[in-house]
């Protein structure tokens, strides 16, 4: 009978990575995001209340759209649940938003008519 070739596992070494950005004397790594946030955003805006029409100025969902606040919360920052022309809701920063003395279109300003059955 034969002896088995004996395996051993590679050794601890053997795999050594690169050193990570910022920690071998290298420039240090700086993370796209952090230069993209508003410091202002703490502050929010005094003007906005419930029932107001506004403009979504900031980055994200519906940006450029016509919406009404539904409501107003307050926090480190503050933010506001608004409802688009369209019919869909999100909750932006107060900062991100921008008053609009435009009147609510006829169509979104009347109640959906219901179905008789």
């Amino acid at each position: 009978m034969r002896k088995r070739k004996v395996n051993y596992p590679p050794a601890r070494t053997a795999t050594k990575r690169a050193p990570a950005p910022g920690v071998a004397g290298g420039p240090p790594m700086v993370r796209p995001t952090v230069a993209t946030i508003n410091m202002q955003a703490r502050a929010g805006r005094g003007d906005i209340k419930t029932g107001d029409r506004v403009r979504i100025v900031g980055p994200g969902l519906y940006s450029g759209e016509d919406a009404v606040v539904e409501s107003v919360v307050g926090g480190v920052i503050p933010a506001a649940l608004v409802r688009t022309d369209a019919g869909r809701s999100r909750r932006v920063r107060t900062v991100d938003l921008e008053p609009v003395d435009e009147p609510m279109p006829p169509e979104a300003a009347a109640p959906a008519e219901t179905a008789e059955t």
